[in-house]
């Protein structure tokens, strides 16, 4: 598998690519295929559902130390990337149907957690929730 510093031919790097690019790919695609009339919010958040569902069957009978070595099987790996791809496209256009600025919306939310979630002392209890 090549590395992030090394990406095997005809990967692309995710430094070279950005989200309103991929946006307006995403947007070119539906609409010469005429499926923009199906993007709507409630098509997107079911889509988005799936797909992110079918990532987590991947998973679904793992051990915890299989899954953390997922990456090292070129067949389940690929299958991996394919549904994170999936859940990313649906995602970016359902923010995009919204008018939702996907990072500006991330950074938002992180912001609040650090609030939220201040760090523990030592020995202070860890509470994980988003």
């Amino acid at each position: 598998m090549p590395s992030a510093a090394c990406p095997a031919a005809g990967e692309r790097r995710s430094d070279d690519l950005d989200v309103a690019g991929l946006q307006r790919r995403l947007a070119a695609f539906a609409a010469v295929r005429d499926w923009q009339r199906y993007h709507t919010p409630k098509n997107l958040a079911a889509a988005l559902s799936v797909e992110a569902s079918e990532l987590v069957e991947i998973f679904q009978w793992l051990t915890p130390e299989e899954s953390a070595r997922v990456m090292e099987e070129p067949g389940k790996a690929a299958r991996v990337e394919d549904e994170v791809a999936d859940v990313l496209a649906y995602l970016l256009q359902f923010c995009e149907v919204l008018g939702i600025d996907a990072l500006a919306a991330l950074a938002a939310k992180i912001d609040r957690n650090e609030g939220r979630f201040p760090v523990a002392g030592p020995g202070g209890p860890v509470r994980h929730s988003q």
